[in-house]
């Protein structure tokens, strides 16, 4: 505990005592036992895998509902377009939230407002009841993908955190992989009822772990809820946290937070870049919900089951490459030591300059593989370096826009992830069109062109990042750098790979509210 000069609940010339975590204190995460911040690590991983999940489950029987409500196919396909918006909406409102409430209540409360507007869908007369349920659902799984990212910042010091976030990376994508194959087999042997039946039983059971043996893992709050014990007990308004030092009203952080993503988003040609190149790979994910029964159902006359099984390859290539973000990582921190400590921000382009290639060399594989005389293994595999390249593409996209944009990193990969998830739900609407239209093996060659386009991204920031960055008004620039020991008080780790989002870097939140 240390003592200051300024009070902090009125009178100015009063000291205060600073309540914050000693060396070894047992009450910070971080010093918590490995074994215990293993197991909140992988409930947190487990619980975004099952949001994934219930993204794409449903895509396994769109004709059901269409068939049920005697709606059309694209009328059907609005409950996943509408889920994958609210992932787009959310993070607006649960990032600033959790800075004030904290992690847990934020993961308990949401998830169970989840969990009961599955019940809805599972039994809905209609397809209306179906798509407002789903919208509620969608905003509401938002959060723990939301969040994920800085409970594991919590928990585990830069050192230890390559090989938890490596853990975790694959989870968010081999959820999608892995919703069809289920939900194939399911759907054909039980209906698409069961469908939410499922993700009520997956998302109750992540509730009730991460509700009742996940505690609070967010620093200010258990600081706040010491400096509250504290003042109770000895009736000394003078403890405080460094939280309550900061002026800033917390209306001002949400107007800032809701605002500054989209003055980004087209104001600076990095983020917008990036954030289309994001938005496009998104998109292809959800494509592949589409296109996948297209090939293998439609044409080849496959059941929903065995069409579910030709996402394995997704998931291997997503597992692979989350095998192989360790070295990835190793490589940055060599790159830390070789620029003493302030590497230029295109150094993340590596990863995603060498695995950018990946995408649509699957995509071509799987165009010119797919007629329906030829064996379905070319398809099929084609999957495998589609997954490969995404968890490469994902983190050095954002470890690029963190690195680029320091103090306004928070907007920035809300940006991202607010184009992205309005791409990905609008794309679903039309695929199958494009595929009639198109030819089954042009509309996926369009797509391999897209991605090969999108290719020189990366090289084009290599190149031309620092310039761009110079004559910028919010990127952050060589004269404000930071000591990797200032990361490290900020809570930013340049390590580890940053996900959904948007938690690593709200924690730094004088880089989030200094507009």
């Amino acid at each position: 505990m240390e003592k200051g000069n300024k009070a902090p609940f009125g009178d100015t010339r009063q000291d205060y005592k600073l309540v914050r975590f000693e060396e070894g204190d047992p009450g910070n995460p971080q010093n918590w036992s490995k074994a215990r911040k293993w197991y909140c690590t992988m409930i947190v991983a487990i619980t975004c895998f099952v949001v994934a999940f219930c993204s794409s489950v449903i895509t396994s029987d769109v004709d059901g509902v269409a068939k049920e409500f005697n709606v059309s196919h694209e009328a059907a396909l609005l409950p996943i377009t509408v889920f994958v918006v609210g992932f787009g909406v959310g993070p607006m409102i649960f990032a600033p939230l959790s800075e004030v409430y904290g992690r847990q209540i934020i993961y308990t409360s949401t998830l169970l407002v989840a969990v009961v507007f599955i019940i809805p869908c599972a039994v809905s007369k209609n397809i209306g009841t179906l798509i407002v349920c789903r919208v509620i659902d969608g905003i509401a799984f938002s959060a723990p993908m939301t969040l994920v990212g800085g409970t594991l910042a919590d928990l585990w010091r830069n050192e230890e955190r390559g090989v938890p976030m490596a853990a975790f990376s694959a989870a968010p994508f081999i959820g999608p992989a892995i919703g069809p194959l289920i939900g194939g087999f399911l759907s054909d042997g039980a209906g698409w009822r069961w469908l939410y039946w499922i993700q009520l039983i997956f998302a109750f059971v992540v509730w009730v772990l991460i509700s009742f043996t996940v505690p609070e893992t967010y620093a200010p709050t258990i600081l706040a809820r010491r400096a509250a014990k504290l003042r109770k007990q000895t009736g000394d308004n003078s403890y405080i946290t460094e939280e309550d030092l900061d002026p800033t009203p917390f209306g001002q952080k949400i107007a800032i937070f809701l605002i500054r993503p989209f003055q980004l988003l087209f104001r600076e040609l990095i983020v917008f870049l990036i954030s289309l190149y994001m938005s496009v790979l998104y998109g292809l994910l959800y494509m592949f919900f589409v296109a996948y029964p297209i090939i293998f159902e439609v044409r080849k006359g496959y059941s929903s089951g065995i069409t579910g099984l030709m996402f394995i390859p997704v998931a291997v290539g997503v597992i692979l490459s989350a095998l192989c973000s360790p070295f990835v990582n190793n490589h940055y921190i060599k790159m830390v030591k070789k620029y003493n400590g302030k590497p230029p921000a295109e150094i993340r382009l590596i990863p995603m300059m060498l695995s950018c290639w990946f995408i649509p060399i699957g995509l071509f594989i799987f165009a010119w593989t797919s007629y329906p005389r030829l064996i379905w293994v070319g398809p099929c595999l084609a999957g495998l370096p589609i997954g490969f390249g995404f968890i490469f593409l994902y983190n050095a996209a954002n470890n690029y826009l963190v690195d680029s944009y320091v103090h306004q990193a928070a907007s920035a990969l809300a940006a991202k992830t607010f184009i992205r998830s309005f791409w990905g739900a609008g794309v679903v609407l039309f695929t199958e069109q494009m595929y009639d239209r198109m030819g089954d093996q042009w509309a996926s060659t369009f797509l391999a062109f897209l991605g090969l386009a999108c290719c020189g991204i990366p090289f084009l920031f290599w190149k031309y990042g620092a310039a761009i960055r110079k004559h910028s008004k919010y990127a952050y620039h060589s004269d404000d750098e930071t000591s990797d020991s200032d990361l490290d008080n900020k809570n930013i780790d340049p390590n580890a790979p940053l996900h959904h989002d948007l938690e690593d870097l709200r924690r730094a939140r004088s880089y989030v509210s200094n507009p």
